[in-house]
């Protein structure tokens, strides 16, 4: 009886994967982002707005002689801009092969947490679309919702990001 519930807790722990993620806040929420897809993270600088983009990219910053695309991440969601940018952060991440960067409030911490503590989305949600949202992470006193930047920014957006930027590069 007592190999037979060893068995099962070896089981379960082999099943259950430690998720390693980057935490940030956006309008008062807490969402995480698999830390492989998180290349830097910045403080906001000045970024330089490009003509005909789409309205959530906020415009392209230099990083080390390369231009990267800048995407706020409030306006992506339906939220109101935050006055107050000081605290703003710029994450560098590699969405779809391309480098992105997304403009959050702040950034809070790295995580490890095990992958059992991770619900499914809910059928129904209120600030994001449930097919960007991979899960919801009960921690013993907050919630996190878990982010699947590849959806958020699918192929066709990242082209269009992308196209925009280039547009400006070679008028620039």
């Amino acid at each position: 009886m007592q190999t037979a519930l060893v068995a099962k807790e070896q089981k379960e722990t082999k099943e259950s994967q430690i998720l390693q993620l980057v935490t940030f806040t956006l309008g008062g929420e807490e969402y995480a982002v698999d830390i492989l897809k998180v290349q830097e993270i910045n403080r906001m600088k000045e970024i330089t707005r490009v003509p005909n983009a789409p309205y959530y990219v906020e415009g392209v910053i230099n990083l080390r002689g390369k231009v990267i695309p800048v995407v706020s991440l409030r306006k992506m969601f339906g939220l109101a801009e935050e006055e107050d940018r000081s605290k703003q952060k710029i994450m560098i991440m590699d969405i779809q092969g391309t480098t992105i960067g997304l403009i959050v409030d702040t950034v809070s911490e790295v995580l490890r947490i095990s992958s059992n503590i991770v619900e499914p989305p809910p059928s129904m949600t209120y600030s994001v679309s449930s097919e960007f949202i991979s899960g919801i992470a009960k921690l013993e006193d907050r919630l996190i919702i878990l982010l699947d930047m590849d959806r958020l920014i699918g192929k066709e957006e990242s082209a269009s990001i992308v196209d925009a930027t280039e547009k400006m590069a070679i008028e620039g």
